[in-house]
Formats: structure tokens, C-alpha cells, sequence
């Protein structure tokens, strides 16, 4: 699954984020969090665990075509 990297900061800006707060926040190591945030094929775990976070639901953070990079 890849997460759109405009909708990801937007969602990021609502929650008043940037990249070390999710870091700490999600509990994640960093590069996995930079994956997501540089929209790389993440686990659906780990996007899950992102929107969770971020207090949205994980299909507003997906990449349009996400289906077909599985």
C-alpha cells in the first residue's frame, strides 16, 4: 500500500505534525515512517498504524492506484 504524499501532509498539518512528531508518536522506527512519507510500498499495518496517529481513516491517506503496486 502507498500513501499519498500530499493527503499524508495534509492530514500531518491537521494534526499540527511534522516528521519527528510522527516518528515519536507512531513508535516506529524512522525509516519506515520515511517510506510512508516518501510514498513506498508499506505494509497495510504500517499505514494503518500512520493514519491511526494522525486520527483519519487509513483509505483518506492512499495513493490513487494503490491496488495495483501490491
Amino acid at each position: 500500500m502507498r500513501a499519498d504524499k500530499k493527503k499524508l501532509e495534509m492530514a500531518m498539518a491537521r494534526a499540527c505534525m511534522n516528521r519527528a512528531d510522527l516518528i515519536i508518536a507512531t513508535a516506529m522506527p524512522e525509516n519506515t515512517v520515511k517510506n510512508v512519507l516518501y510514498g513506498k510500498n508499506v505494509r497495510p499495518a504500517t499505514l494503518g498504524r500512520v493514519a491511526k496517529t494522525l486520527g483519519v481513516d487509513p483509505t483518506e491517506l492512499l495513493a490513487e492506484g494503490w491496488d495495483n503496486a501490491i
